[in-house]
């Protein structure tokens, strides 16, 4: 093969080459902006869930709730502690009427 023919052969692969990688790197370019923008509102969503205001009411109706909860479970401790004094009472007061 003469020399001149493979020069323009490796010219014309160096085109090749050369179309394909500005492809690629154009390409690339999109896919980088796009991963960024991705990020930024990944980012946006994260920072307004936290913040906005219907996280902030369900974070109060979740302190509420948990409030209403410990209320409900010292009502619960102290009508245990009612009843069983009376049953207590009940039964004591069965013995002394045994007793008589």
């Amino acid at each position: 093969m003469s020399d001149e023919k493979r020069i323009k052969e490796l010219e014309n692969s160096l085109s090749i080459a050369l179309d394909i990688n500005d492809r690629y790197q154009r390409e690339n370019v999109k896919l980088k902006k796009r991963a960024q923008e991705a990020e930024g509102e990944v980012t946006i969503v994260k920072g307004i869930g936290q913040n906005s205001p219907e996280m902030r009411a369900l974070q109060k109706e979740a302190e509420e709730l948990r409030s209403e909860l410990a209320r409900a479970k010292e009502d619960h401790q102290y009508d245990n502690l009612v009843h069983a004094n009376e049953l207590k009472n009940l039964k004591s007061k069965k013995h002394r009427m045994n007793q008589k």
